[in-house]
């Protein structure tokens, strides 16, 4: 039995670990315009290097649904953050779309796995009533990315060129992935348990409805979080320093709200939280892109956004994390991991679809149909988060009745 206080240790760890993966992975689209001056990458084509990242994760969590629970967790993880800082580091030696595509084709076979395999350890690690709370600190990763991660990585960019970023998040994860070699205990309580007595995974509804919830929910970020810098900075004619006070605003208030929405979750259920969050999504979304008005400073309405953005994770990852039995987690984790890196994938490339480079070459045009899909997508959320959350609650109830019927016998 761990304690307390070292499963606090553990979930810093693993919090880390989500921070460089996050930050590995967002850090591309605020450098939009130096890949453009540097590598003659448009803003529209950004969605196909975020789509290469995704495409090679979710190939790499549908493996990894196969294998991942036959292996010891802390080591699997340590080979798949080596992995991903390799490809992170490729991203600073390319020479133009190409390359650039490859080195993301690398990364991602390697971030998909290190994200099921550090949310398995967090579920394995901490009981349902307290796994919201859990999950918003390991969350608070993304927060801190933002904060701190996005803000310096532009300067970075600015200091030692685009190319700098990429090898000192290379460095940083390199460190990591010594580190939780040393510092975690191993997972190893999903070996010891006999095979599961539920049928396989693709047959089980639950599960279904559990990774269409994970679909809807990436799918409708994605469609529009790779255009947002070019969005500010060309069609709002916003300075580069702009991006900076957004991301590090938005970052900073999604810091200090992850803990209440862990708790909130924890309280009044995914299905309550997660509702509110995609219909304030739905609303902010279709004011600024879709109807293009300006009721708020660009600021405060990335500060709601995020706001709405993380809490609605908060529910979604919590909800998802109870559906597995402990012996299906890693299996369960990484083609969820899939899902989300193929949802993120079709996000960006329908929102590349949907807008447009403008004859400029450089804003946006079509905006209001990529808002109009992420809205459709975000109002369908609430169904979902209710179809999980009852499904979780009829399976307690049966199981319940089950062991009442083998004692009575």
């Amino acid at each position: 039995m761990i304690r307390r206080r070292s499963e606090l240790a553990i979930l810093l760890v693993i919090a880390a670990v989500q921070f460089v993966n996050i930050l590995e992975f967002m850090m591309v689209m605020p450098l939009a315009p130096d890949f453009e001056r540097a590598l003659g990458i448009r803003p529209d084509q950004l969605g196909l290097v975020t789509s290469a990242y995704a495409v090679t994760a979710a190939a790499a969590g549908l493996w990894g649904g196969r294998i991942l629970d036959r292996f010891e967790r802390r080591s699997a993880l340590a080979v798949a953050l080596v992995g991903l800082m390799a490809g992170t580091a490729l991203c600073g030696f390319a020479r133009g779309l190409e390359t650039m595509l490859l080195a993301r084709l690398v990364a991602g076979a390697f971030g998909g796995p290190a994200t099921s395999l550090a949310m398995s350890i967090v579920a394995d690690l901490v009981p349902e009533s307290r796994r919201g709370r859990s999950l918003s600190v390991v969350m608070t990763a993304q927060s801190i990315a933002s904060i701190a991660g996005l803000p310096a990585g532009l300067w970075l960019a600015g200091l030692g060129g685009w190319r700098a970023p990429f090898f000192v998040v290379a460095a940083l994860g390199a460190a990591l992935a010594l580190a939780t070699r040393v510092l975690l205990p191993e997972f190893r309580g999903h070996l010891d348990r006999p095979p599961s007595a539920r049928p396989a995974l693709w047959r089980q509804p639950l599960v279904r409805a559990s990774w269409l919830m994970t679909a809807v929910v990436m799918a409708g970020g994605f469609a529009l979080i790779p255009f947002v810098p070019s969005y500010v900075t060309a069609n709002l004619g916003q300075p580069r320093s702009a991006l900076q006070t957004m991301y590090l605003a938005g970052g900073l208030t999604t810091f200090v709200a992850l803990r209440v929405w862990g708790r909130a979750v924890d309280r009044f259920g995914g299905t309550l939280i997660g509702a509110v969050a995609s219909v304030g999504m739905a609303a902010l979304t279709w004011a600024v892109f879709g109807a293009e008005l300006r009721p708020v400073p660009l600021v405060a309405f990335y500060v709601l956004w995020s706001l709405t953005l993380s809490s609605r994770n908060v529910a979604h990852q919590t909800l998802a994390s109870r559906v597995p039995a402990p012996e299906e987690r890693g299996r369960f984790q990484s083609v969820q991991s899939a899902v989300q890196h193929m949802a993120s994938a079709l996000g960006a490339a329908a929102g590349g679809a949907l807008a447009r480079t403008a004859p400029d070459g450089l804003s946006l045009t079509g905006m209001p149909r990529v808002a109009a899909l992420v809205v459709a997508l975000s109002l369908a959320l609430p169904f979902l988060l209710w179809r999980v959350e009852r499904g979780l609650a009829t399976r307690a109830e049966f199981d319940a009745g089950a062991s009442k019927r083998t004692i009575g016998a």
